[in-house]
């Protein structure tokens, strides 16, 4: 059995710890801890241009409490947040972590609609939370809570993420 950290305040959550969560769970242990990933690898650096390059008119990196919407607008009166993915690839992931941000506001009081959006593609999708993606959420963030207070990371494993992972060198060197 594991032993658990205690820790003064529990690990707070935000978009990008869910997203991890969905592709590799030794990304949220060591992103918990405050290990940052390669800022030189090629595919963050090639999410951070597309981010940057994409829809200029709209408002960008919005921040709310633990997380960072990609972008913030209104349409015929309703909030709406983006994510923007460089691919559809991890869609799963995409849309629970555009989940969690709805959530989040939601438990402000604050109804939103999300929109993944994927300029490469030129793909759009909408993200309405629903009670079901609430009890997944909920379900993660136990999961996170489990996998962050954990004394040591979760087993190195081989995923078809590995290969442009920005944290690679720290699993298999």
């Amino acid at each position: 059995m594991k032993e658990k950290l205690v820790f003064s305040e529990a690990p707070r959550v935000g978009g990008t710890l869910v997203w991890y969560y969905l592709i590799c769970k030794r990304q949220v242990w060591l992103m918990a801890r405050g290990v940052e990933a390669d800022k030189d690898d090629e595919s963050l650096a090639l999410g951070r241009l597309i981010d940057e390059s994409s829809y200029k008119r709209i408002r960008h990196s919005v921040s709310f409490g633990d997380s960072k919407f990609d972008l913030l607008k209104e349409e015929s009166g309703v909030l709406v947040i983006g994510e923007i993915k460089k691919s559809s690839r991890s869609i799963k992931a995409a849309r629970l972590q555009l989940a969690h941000y709805l959530y989040e506001l939601a438990k402000f009081g604050t109804e939103a609609r999300g929109e993944l959006l994927f300029p490469k593609e030129k793909k759009r999708e909408d993200v309405v939370l629903t009670e079901d993606l609430k009890l997944k959420l909920d379900q993660i963030y136990k999961g996170i809570l489990e996998v962050t207070t954990s004394s040591s990371p979760p087993k190195v494993y081989k995923c078809k993420y590995c290969g442009n992972c920005a944290y690679q060198e720290l699993c298999w060197s």
